[in-house]
């Protein structure tokens, strides 16, 4: 008997506007402050579900990386909110400035990352995360040092990526869990071994379905905060070589639903003007980037409707168009 192969869901170039969605809400936080108090109170609004040996998956940057979070907002979370914390991270699948732990320890230390602990996650191996319910996978390898904690804050500069259209939080653990090696390439390549472009929409399910393993994993410990500042095209791995922003900063927006954070954050980015989001748009369509919300709600990841609770003004319910008021070109 022939075995069928899963086939990739399509859809991820047509944007969904949120009348045109359905079903229960979540809530989002979000805020205009971009600092790091701004960042500081955001955090406590969805501080609850961490707990124990506490984790905070942040994209650390190749070396001067200029758009990653910067470094003092997180120092300063650290010292204040969870002393105890570690930063982890895995290594690069692409050969660079973080390709091994050796190579990755140094650029961290080019980077600033000196503050705390910063735990490469495979630095002694590997570990299969189970998919429920998964079209392409049943389980993902991923650094095997995710095993030792208990919660885990995914702290998500969002942006474009070249592959995935953006980078949310979606990204920030499905591809930034898996280990340099063997989870990435999984994810990758499939069952196109040396080849990057398999199809867009398979890329999103597979790399979809790996975070819900980190999801499912920490379920009911863990909590989002994606960052919507310095949204250049280009991921935060192509550094220095980054497309220049052209897109206004934004905010904060934090939820201990995944969806609902990832899907805000697009929202938001939709909401601007046709010339302030047109690079960041075009990204995200043509890499048919949205696979990665819709498919988050066929696995039950969460929510895609959601009260947008403004935290400037005692969590008061604001509008798209009212959170994105005001913005103003951005200034490299």
């Amino acid at each position: 008997m022939r075995t069928l192969r899963p086939v990739a869901g399509k859809g991820g170039d047509h944007y969904i506007a949120p009348s045109e969605r359905s079903g229960a809400k979540a809530q989002v936080y979000f805020t205009k402050d971009l600092s790091a108090d701004g960042l500081q109170r955001i955090f406590n609004k969805v501080k609850a579900p961490l707990s124990g040996r506490i984790a905070v998956k942040l994209h650390t940057g190749e070396p001067h990386g200029p758009n990653i979070i910067p470094r003092p907002w997180v120092q300063q979370l650290l010292a204040q909110e969870l002393p105890q914390a570690s930063i982890v991270e895995t290594n690069t699948f692409y050969e660079g400035d973080r390709y091994t732990t050796a190579q990755h320890r140094q650029t961290l230390a080019v980077n600033g990352w000196n503050f705390c602990t910063v735990d490469i996650l495979d630095e002694d191996g590997t570990a299969d995360f189970p998919v429920q319910h998964g079209k392409w996978f049943t389980c993902v390898s991923m650094g095997s040092h995710l095993l030792n904690y208990d919660s885990l804050l995914v702290l998500t500069h969002f942006k474009g990526h070249v592959c995935g259209g953006f980078g949310g939080s979606v990204k920030n653990i499905g591809i930034g869990c898996a280990d340099g090696r063997i989870g990435k390439k999984q994810i990758h390549q499939g069952e196109h071994p040396g080849q990057w472009d398999i199809d867009k929409e398979e890329f999103m399910e597979r790399m979809t379905e790996s975070a819900k393993a980190v999801a499912d994993h920490f379920a009911g410990h863990i909590t989002y905060i994606n960052v919507l500042r310095n949204m250049s095209v280009s991921c935060d791995c192509e550094g220095t070589a980054a497309a220049p922003v052209v897109t206004p900063n934004i905010g904060i927006v934090a939820s201990t639903d995944i969806l609902a954070v990832d899907q805000a954050s697009v929202d938001l980015v939709y909401a601007l003007k046709p010339a302030e989001h047109h690079d960041l748009v075009e990204r995200i369509e043509s890499r048919h980037g949205l696979r990665q919300l819709t498919y988050m709600k066929e696995l039950d990841m969460g929510h895609d409707c959601y009260d947008l609770l403004d935290i400037d003004h005692d969590d008061t319910v604001i509008s798209l168009a009212d959170a994105v008021k005001d913005v103003v070109p951005f200034v490299g």
